[in-house]
């Protein structure tokens, strides 16, 4: 029994980056996500999907996918800028953290990677679609990621983290840019999908929910205060910021807009030339 398509784990990638020792560092979850063109010929453009505080300040990334083989995992250089312009985009929204960038996919089908991709009009559900399917607070739903950098060894290995969906119908209203998902997500979590879990069961009256669909990309989560006082004065002396266990994310529709709007970001620095690299995706 599979709840999640297998090949939906397939469209998520791991985003790296060195950092100034030269090391590289998995940073971020991005997903592969294909929009159709040449109707009716079914050709889709592939893009990486992930935050917009993800790609900000790098000059460079890169993607690790694994091989159609049981061979290690490898890594794709993945180029941001051309000259002074970035190739990725941002949604118009400042307050949407989103970004999106082309990626050559025949290019890592070539090289053999068992990579997939989300079809926008088969696989994804927008705000209209889940209003249609009737989702509410407490259907549940999966988030994918490589939170804290965990991206396997071998192989890349996605994280499944299970929750419900715990803030949604100021989505469907669009009072609100984001919905709450009550599943633990960390840094590393930020640009992965979010999956509406599939549900054979349902109250009378209302639909069952039969196909797992593309709902989302994390955010970040949703933090608290928790506050250290003084014994002796009674002050607040330290703040820890911690996890409330609720997952923000933005809908699929932002995804779109972003794709559609094409707005390249407003970058206040770039992060210095990296010496090292490896295979480029443009290559």
């Amino acid at each position: 029994m599979a709840l999640i398509p297998p090949f939906f784990t397939d469209c998520v990638v791991a985003i790296g980056a060195d950092d100034d020792a030269g090391e590289r560092r998995w940073i971020a979850s991005g997903f592969l996500y294909g929009v159709p063109v040449n109707a009716p010929a079914r050709d889709y453009q592939v893009y990486l999907v992930t935050n917009r505080h993800v790609l900000l300040g790098l000059d460079d990334a890169y993607l690790r996918c694994n091989p159609q083989a049981d061979k290690h995992a490898r890594e794709f250089h993945l180029t941001l800028f051309d000259g002074d312009k970035p190739l990725w985009f941002v949604h118009p929204d400042e307050e949407i953290d989103v970004a999106v960038m082309p990626i050559h996919f025949d290019l890592l089908i070539e090289s053999g990677m068992q990579v997939a991709y989300f079809q926008a009009d088969q696989h994804s559900a927008t705000i209209d679609d889940l209003k249609t399917l009737g989702v509410t607070e407490g259907d549940f739903a999966y988030v994918l990621g490589f939170p804290m950098g965990l991206v396997g060894q071998h192989r890349n290995a996605v994280i499944v983290r299970g929750g419900t969906l715990a803030r949604v119908r100021d989505l469907l209203t669009r009072a609100s840019k984001i919905f709450l998902v009550d599943a633990f997500v960390f840094p590393g979590n930020s640009g992965g999908p979010v999956i509406l879990k599939p549900e054979a069961l349902a109250l009378e009256g209302t639909q069952p929910q039969l196909v797992p669909y593309l709902i989302g990309v994390v955010q970040a989560y949703v933090p608290y205060d928790d506050v250290a006082f003084s014994a002796q004065t009674g002050r607040p002396r330290v703040i820890f910021e911690e996890n409330t266990g609720l997952a923000a994310a933005h809908p699929v529709d932002f995804i779109v807009e972003t794709i559609t709007a094409r707005r390249a970001p407003r970058l206040e620095h770039r992060a210095p030339p990296r010496e090292k690299r490896a295979p480029s995706v443009e290559d």
